[in-house]
């Protein structure tokens, strides 16, 4: 996603800059948000594929996270991530019984907050770097561009349109 596209929703990171961060990440965010209507907001598709609001509440979750990893790289240098096993933190915070009116106010917080954070970026911070706990590493640039993938795969899981 970071060196070609996608070839389930064809995101491709590399047109992403840093100007675009904020705006594709709201688009997908606002698209998985409308979602949050549909009469079969809890239904998976299948045992392995999450709900539309399984989707939102992850998304919403990724927001919040990536605005602490966003804010460490700009604070520390070269943090290290914790681990976050999304699919466990499914389980736990029990997504698909969550409020859809709830979960598409926290997810459209959680996108602005981040678009918001993502636009004060200085200049000269876009090098600066942190790692995943699996040794994943990332310039701010970088994880911008693996952050946006995200929300807009997972709108384009949900409607099947890839936003921009």
């Amino acid at each position: 996603m970071l060196e070609r596209p996608c070839p389930e929703c064809g995101y491709n990171g590399t047109e992403i800059t840093p100007d675009l961060v904020g705006e594709r990440l709201l688009a997908a965010a606002e698209q998985l948000a409308g979602a949050l209507d549909r009469a079969d907001v809890q239904e998976r598709p299948n045992p392995d594929t999450w709900s539309p609001l399984e989707y939102a509440c992850h998304v919403r979750d990724v927001c919040r996270i990536f605005t602490e990893r966003l804010g460490l790289m700009l604070l520390q240098d070269g943090p290290e991530f914790p681990n976050w096993d999304q699919d466990a933190t499914c389980v736990e915070d029990d997504y698909n019984a969550q409020d859809p009116e709830t979960v598409r106010n926290e997810l459209l917080k959680s996108a602005h907050e981040l678009a918001l954070a993502w636009s004060k970026v200085p200049e000269d911070a876009w090098h600066r770097h942190g790692t995943r706990s699996d040794g994943a590493r990332f310039t701010v640039l970088t994880l911008g561009r693996y952050l946006v993938h995200d929300p807009a795969h997972h709108a384009w899981d949900v409607t099947g349109a890839l936003q921009g």
